[in-house]
């Protein structure tokens, strides 16, 4: 089965690239493009992963994973941000709100790919190859 990716960023470009980079290792992409619209996507969705940016209209990031946190059926899903936001402590706030790595934006594609493909095997949604 193919892992499906939640991408939650306002930037449309921004959106495209990450789904042209996920598509092209294999994984299937979602999107929301604010707070609001995140949690009724993941909801629907059921997403493995969820790249999330922590600048969003009608609810930033915090508030996504504080939500996240709350739902049962989205709890355990992992979450790496990725973020342009360069206030200091974020990545300590976001890494106490759960999230599994965090990336400032704009990210190392090979980096960010290693992240991912190790956040899917440890939660169970990819398998090993053989």
């Amino acid at each position: 089965m193919t892992p499906k990716i939640l991408i939650i960023d306002d930037d449309n470009d921004m959106r495209r690239a990450l789904h042209i980079r996920l598509r092209a290792h294999g994984y299937e992409t979602v999107f929301a493009g604010d707070g609001l619209a995140a949690m009724k996507v993941a909801i629907k969705e059921s997403p493995d992963l969820i790249l999330l940016d922590l600048g969003l209209p009608a609810g930033d990031g915090f508030v996504v994973m504080e939500r996240l946190q709350k739902n049962t059926k989205l709890s355990c899903v992992p979450v790496i941000v990725l973020t342009a936001r360069e206030c200091r402590g974020n990545r300590e706030k976001a890494t106490a709100a759960g999230c599994f790595a965090f990336f400032q934006k704009p990210a190392d594609n090979g980096e960010l790919m290693s992240a991912v493909e190790k956040a899917l095997k440890e939660s169970g949604a990819l398998q090993p190859q053989r």
